[in-house]
C-alpha cells in the first residue's frame, strides 16, 4: 500500500536515507561509480532508489539525489570528496547578487526528472513515488557555513542583516523550478527537508523561516495541487511545529525528540504525521530493538486517537553503521503489527 492509501489496521513506512551506505545494494554501485555519477545518471539513480524498496518492502520510493544541487546550478561549485563541498560561500548580500546560474533549470534538473520517470515505470502502482528538495534556510546554512548544524553564526547573522532575505527570493525561484521538474515526472509527493530549522530559536523560526516556507509551498501547490508536500524539520519541538500552520503541507515529519502520540493528537485533523524512532535504535541487538519497538508501539497506540494519520519512519536517516537485518526486522515488525480501530 502507498503511504496515503486507506488502511484500516496497518501502518505504512519508509525511511529517510533508505538508499544508502548501510545497504549492500548501494555499496555495490558505489564501488563502481562516484556519488555524483549515481545521482546524475538516471538509470543508476533509478536502480539505487528501487533497491531498498525491493529488499525491505518499503511503501515509498524516494529519489536518490542530493539537496545541494540547486546551489550547484547557482554557480557555487559543488563537489563530493566524499562530503559535499562548495567552492563559493555567502558572507554578505553582494555574494548573493554575484551568483550566476550555470545552465537553464529545465536542462540542469533533467537528470532528476528522467530518473523519476524510470522509477515510475518500474515501481509497483501500490507504492508511493517521492522527490525532495532542501528547505530555503537549510540550503542557506550550507551556502554560508558548508553545513546545517552547529552555531551557524554567519547564517544567523544573515537573518538580521538582510542577506537571507535576498537569498530566499533567489532560492524560492530555484526550488520551485526544481520541484516542478520533479513533479512533472510525475510523482505522488515531494519532501522539503529542513534539517537546520531546529538550530534557530522559536522566535527566529517563526519570524524568518515560516513565511518563506509558506511562499514555497503555496507557489508549488498552485501549480501541482495533487502532489502532496511533506515538510520535515529536525530538532523542532511541538512549539515550533504548532507555529507552522500551513494548509499546503500534507505531512509533517518529526524527529525522535517529539513524542509521536502528542504530535498525532495535536495535528491529526491538519496533517499526516511521519516519524519518528531514533535511528540509533537500528544499531541495537535484535532483542533490545524489539523491546524498544514493543514499548514504543504499545505506549503510542494506547494514547492516540487516529493511527490512520501516522506514517511510520525514523526521526532522521538510516545511519551507515546500521545492519541490514535490523532494517528488515523493523520493516517486518511494522508490516505485521495490527492496530485496532
Amino acid at each position: 500500500m502507498g503511504i496515503f492509501k486507506d488502511r484500516k489496521t496497518q501502518l505504512p513506512l519508509w525511511f529517510m536515507r533508505q538508499a544508502g551506505r548501510y545497504h549492500k545494494h548501494y555499496q555495490a554501485f558505489k564501488a563502481q561509480y562516484s556519488f555524483e555519477t549515481l545521482c546524475k545518471t538516471p538509470a543508476l539513480a533509478c536502480e539505487v532508489t528501487l533497491g531498498p524498496v525491493q529488499d525491505f518492502n518499503f511503501d515509498a520510493a524516494i529519489l536518490f539525489s542530493d539537496i545541494l544541487f540547486p546551489l550547484e546550478r547557482l554557480g557555487m561549485g559543488l563537489t563530493f570528496n566524499p562530503a559535499p563541498t562548495l567552492s563559493k560561500k555567502i558572507y554578505c548580500i553582494q555574494d548573493v547578487y554575484s551568483l550566476q546560474p550555470i545552465s537553464p533549470p529545465e536542462k540542469f534538473y533533467l537528470f532528476q526528472k528522467q530518473a523519476l520517470e524510470l522509477i515510475k515505470e518500474k515501481l509497483s502502482p501500490e507504492k508511493t513515488l517521492m522527490g525532495f528538495v532542501g528547505a530555503p534556510f537549510t540550503l542557506y546554512t550550507y551556502a554560508c557555513e558548508g553545513q546545517h548544524s552547529g552555531n551557524l553564526l554567519n547564517a544567523k547573522a544573515g537573518l538580521y542583516n538582510g542577506t537571507f532575505e535576498v537569498f530566499s527570493q533567489l532560492i524560492l525561484n530555484e526550488l520551485l523550478a526544481n520541484m516542478s521538474m520533479q513533479a512533472s515526472a510525475p510523482i505522488d509527493a515531494i519532501n522539503i527537508f529542513d534539517t537546520a530549522a531546529g538550530e534557530l530559536s522559536l522566535q527566529d523560526y517563526e519570524r524568518f523561516i515560516i513565511p518563506v516556507n509558506k511562499q514555497l509551498t503555496q507557489s508549488f501547490k498552485s501549480i501541482f495541487p495533487n502532489v502532496k508536500i511533506i515538510y520535515y524539520s529536525k530538532n523542532t519541538n511541538l512549539d515550533y511545529l504548532k507555529k507552522i500552520d500551513d494548509k499546503n503541507i500534507d505531512v509533517l515529519g518529526i524527529d525522535w525528540r517529539v513524542n509521536i502520540a502528542d504530535a498525532l493528537n495535536a495535528f491529526q485533523t491538519q496533517y499526516f504525521v511521519q516519524g519518528n524512532i531514533d535511528p540509533a535504535w537500528l544499531i541495537l541487538p535484535k532483542e533490545q530493538l524489539k523491546h524498544n519497538l514493543d514499548v514504543y508501539m504499545d505506549r503510542t497506540l494506547g494514547k492516540i486517537k487516529n493511527p490512520q494519520k501516522w506514517i511510520f519512519g525514523l526521526g532522521h536517516g538510516v545511519l551507515k553503521e546500521t545492519p541490514e537485518k535490523n532494517v528488515k526486522f523493523v520493516s517486518d515488525y511494522i508490516k505485521n503489527y495490527i492496530f485496532k480501530n
